[in-house]
């Protein structure tokens, strides 16, 4: 009945995995698999936690590396957070110098600055080169 502990825990290694997606646990979650075919098979304790643990660590080099690759390619990567907001335009709300400054950006106000030693006036359009922290580094908008 030792492997049904085995089996338990690949379950809720597997649930663990759900919350996650990070492709961690259910490697986890076959190492104890595999243990618990090594407990059915009458192995002893001290061999089921090295079975577990060996094939834990063969699926992570190997396996999980390849699944990853395969998702990335299937799935194109979407930019959320303040990633997302590198490359949009803004319009500057309070001068926007090398050290200081306010843009309206994605409907909010952030604190900006700008990487040349110009001053932005008010009404300037500009560009979000990159975030740095809660401050956007921005550039003038080349005008079309």
């Amino acid at each position: 009945m030792e492997w049904l502990w085995w089996v338990g825990s690949a379950l809720v290694l597997g649930i663990l995995e759900m919350l996650s997606l990070e492709l961690v646990f259910i490697m986890t979650a076959g190492g104890a698999l595999a243990g618990g075919i090594a407990s059915a098979a009458g192995a002893p304790l001290w061999a089921q936690i090295v079975i577990a643990a060996v094939v834990s660590v063969l699926l992570l080099v190997t396996l999980r590396p390849w699944l990853l690759r395969h998702l990335r390619r299937r799935t194109p990567l979407v930019e959320t957070n303040a990633s997302a907001l590198v490359g949009r335009d803004a319009v500057v709300i309070a001068t926007v110098t090398g050290e200081t400054g306010r843009v309206k950006l994605a409907g909010e106000v952030w604190s900006a600055r700008t990487t040349d030693l110009d001053a932005l006036p008010p009404g300037t359009a500009v560009t979000v080169t990159r975030i740095d922290g809660a401050t956007a580094v921005v550039v003038p908008t080349p005008r079309a």
